[in-house]
């Protein structure tokens, strides 16, 4: 009976040292999968770059999205939405005066958005 403990406990140092050198199956795999990573990390900061560089020479380069987003009456600048909200305000038949109180410009303002929408013929 001694003698079975002694050849497992030898096996079992054997199998031990063994394990030192033997060449981990997973280990290739582990690094490969590291560096999918990386690249894909590398090339998603490119695009992000590259994406990021396109945005800003479209916004400065044009001229109608300066003209969309705002609406220049000589001292002010008057965002898009607000003037969507004098439009429709205007359409449903509201006074100006009730308009300028309501969206927070003064009456010329309003007055120059409405001018505005009635010479491009957006307003009905």
């Amino acid at each position: 009976m001694g003698y079975i403990f002694i050849g497992l406990a030898v096996l079992a140092l054997l199998l031990f040292i063994l394990s030192f050198f033997l060449k981990d199956p997973y280990k290739d795999l582990r690094e490969e999968i590291d560096q999918l990573n990386i690249q894909q990390i590398q090339d998603l900061y490119q695009i992000k770059k590259k994406l990021k560089v396109l945005e800003e020479e479209l916004l400065i380069n044009d001229p109608a999205v300066e003209k969309q987003t705002t609406f220049h009456s000589g001292k002010k600048q008057i965002h898009e939405i607000i003037k969507n909200q004098v439009r429709s305000l205007a359409q449903q038949g509201m006074d100006i005066q009730q308009i300028a109180r309501q969206s927070s410009l003064s009456a010329q303002e309003v007055q120059e958005i409405i001018i505005d929408y009635t010479d491009k013929g957006q307003m009905v």
